[in-house]
């Protein structure tokens, strides 16, 4: 774990001291077109997903998945004034893993797991408390897919499980001069609902769940 948050330290330190680049010409930080359009980057942090707190469950939430999460997100914002108004999506991967006994669910609850995709879509909002940094807070839909691998004893199989839930963060990003930007951001994901996929395509029917989520990530990217 040590590992992976100094990584993501070394990302936020990087993406603030490089160079602004892809300049049109002389920036102005206190333009209404700072923090607006089009925008892409890459993401990279810590991850952590464990059980949440449910009444009367066997599975305590001390147990955990930790690991790296990394990918892509894109979005627009509109600004107006100092508030800034935003639409994102994101696909990212995590390494995080539970390595128990497949026909036991001690862990994460659903047996041996690893993390596989996963998708995000929402909003943010934010303000522009200097010429270059925004703070913001963000919210929105977030589907994760685990890869399950269970045993009834005797016979050991591989299945997905698909989880949806909501997600709730908040960061601060800083523009770096043109197009270019860095930010760094909390993100608590909770996923209520899941369905068991088969390698066939076939899905099961909703059953509740209770799986929470943490992250903190850092991120580069440029406006278009």
């Amino acid at each position: 774990m040590r590992k992976l948050i100094l990584a993501t330290a070394s990302l936020a330190a990087l993406a603030v001291a490089a160079p602004a680049f892809a300049q049109d010409g002389p920036p102005n930080p206190d333009s209404d077109t700072t923090f607006s359009g089009p925008r892409a980057g890459i993401i990279l942090g810590y991850d952590r997903m464990q059980p949440g707190q449910v009444p009367n469950s066997s599975i305590d939430s001390s147990n955990s998945a930790d690991g790296l999460t990394y990918g892509g997100d894109v979005g627009y914002d509109a600004r107006s004034g100092n508030w800034v108004f935003g639409a994102e999506g994101e696909v990212t991967g995590s390494t995080s893993k539970v390595t128990n006994n497949p026909s036991a669910a001690g862990a994460l609850g659903y047996g041996r797991v690893k993390a596989g995709r996963d998708l995000y879509a929402g909003a943010r909002i934010g303000y522009v408390v200097a010429p270059r940094t925004m703070i913001y807070a963000k919210g929105g839909y977030t589907n994760q897919r685990l890869d399950l691998v269970a045993s009834n004893g005797t016979t050991e199989t591989g299945q997905h499980f698909n989880l949806d839930g909501w997600r709730a963060g908040a960061g601060v990003e800083q523009s770096l001069g043109g197009k270019a930007y860095a930010k760094v951001e909390y993100r608590y994901s909770n996923y209520g609902q899941a369905r068991l996929e088969y390698p066939n395509g076939a899905n099961t029917n909703n059953f509740s769940v209770d799986t929470d989520r943490h992250q903190v990530v850092a991120g580069v990217g440029v406006r278009f």
